[in-house]
């Protein structure tokens, strides 16, 4: 029995040294060797030096030049003006071979100097904007089936280097497909022209929101608007659009919808209604003539085919015309241009045929361009 108590005492005895052991280490903190752990002391207020004991952190950049007034300014000075040219008979051919120096560029008034020339074809950048609105448009509709026609028949019409983009509006714009030279996917996109779902056509808001995404595209580029005209809910207004259309430079070739129709319709259409129609052509008329593009109101189908040569005939055959602004003012106004053929002593060119017949001709260029503005 005494063996057994003696036991137990040990036994207690050991255990209290080792809490002893224990209680020790744990008031005098874990062991500060950092050899083995990638974890960093975090310093106190006592390991931080004096002020003048500290390093100096080397910069590129000196105290006084972060000061807002002496940022640094980048100007341009360097301007060119860059303008896409087709000549184009009476029945909507390309008239080539017109030498240089009996082209003559007027900005406000102003002759410039023609500094580049080149002419030739070149693939082609086009977005198909569609007005795809119950409005006009319902399931097997006369006017249903001309968009159909019209938008397959141009692109088929198309190279295979070309890119096309797909947008159908309504209330709002979409692109059913982005510029791809996949036809079977732009077939696909056209194919998706079912139903259409909304009454509303903001015309306006389509056309600018696809100006303005393809402004900074190079190369040749153009919207091919097939409309009513009409535009019943968009946010901008006429005036607004044609700036906005001016600015971005993307020239505009629009075809009429519904033309026949209306003339069949006349004696239905009350006064306000026709002098809306009128209207829209006009507002087609105008998008077209001041970005450098044509419009077209056809009334029967035989004229797609003719029509679809003149919109390639103007953007693949074109006289690209630069030139350096004699106004180097950067004040962000817009400016007007206007292109002219002359002969040697400044009079309008005449332009004849094989036959020596004297031709009517019209040249298609942008109306103008806005000037920058000076970067800071």
């Amino acid at each position: 029995m005494r063996a057994w108590i003696t036991a137990l005492l040990c036994v207690a005895a050991l255990i209290l040294a080792l809490t002893g052991m224990v209680a020790g280490q744990d008031q005098q903190g874990p062991v500060r060797d950092n050899s083995g752990t990638v974890a960093k002391k975090k310093s106190t207020a006592s390991d931080v030096p004096p002020d003048g004991d500290l390093p100096k952190i080397p910069s590129a950049y000196k105290k006084d030049k972060m000061d807002l007034g002496t940022l640094p300014q980048f100007k341009t000075d360097v301007d060119t003006v860059t303008v896409d040219v087709a000549v184009i008979d009476n029945k909507g051919r390309f008239i080539p071979a017109i030498p240089k120096g009996n082209f003559r560029i007027l900005e406000d008034n102003v002759p410039q100097q023609i500094q580049g020339y080149n002419v030739g074809e070149a693939p082609l950048t086009v977005s198909l904007v569609i007005e795809f609105s119950n409005r006009f448009e319902s399931l097997y509709s006369r006017t249903w089936l001309q968009v159909l026609e019209l938008a397959y028949g141009f692109c088929s019409t198309l190279k295979p280097e070309d890119y096309v983009a797909v947008v159908a509006y309504d209330i709002k714009p979409e692109i059913l497909s982005d510029f791809t030279t996949n036809r079977m996917q732009t077939n696909e996109a056209l194919h998706r022209l079912t139903i259409p779902a909304w009454s509303e056509a903001n015309l306006f808001d389509a056309l600018t929101d696809t100006a303005d995404r393809m402004s900074t595209i190079e190369g040749r580029k153009a919207i091919v608007v097939m409309s009513s005209g009409i535009d019943t809910f968009s946010k901008l207004t006429f005036d607004k659009t044609r700036k906005i259309l001016q600015e971005d430079g993307v020239p505009i070739y629009a075809i009429g919808l519904m033309q026949t129709l209306r003339i069949l319709m006349e004696s239905r259409m009350g006064a306000i209604q026709q002098m809306d129609f009128l209207q829209a052509d006009n507002q087609m008329r105008t998008f077209a003539s001041e970005t450098g593009g044509q419009s077209f109101f056809p009334r029967f189908e035989g004229e797609f085919g003719q029509i679809f040569q003149q919109i390639h005939q103007a953007l693949r055959n074109q006289y690209v015309l630069t030139y350096s602004p004699s106004n180097k003012t950067h004040d962000g106004a817009y400016r007007k241009i206007k292109v002219q053929l002359v002969d040697l002593n400044g009079n309008p060119l005449p332009v004849k045929d094989e036959k020596g017949k004297p031709i009517k001709y019209t040249i298609v260029a942008k109306a103008g361009y806005k000037a920058p503005r000076v970067i800071e």
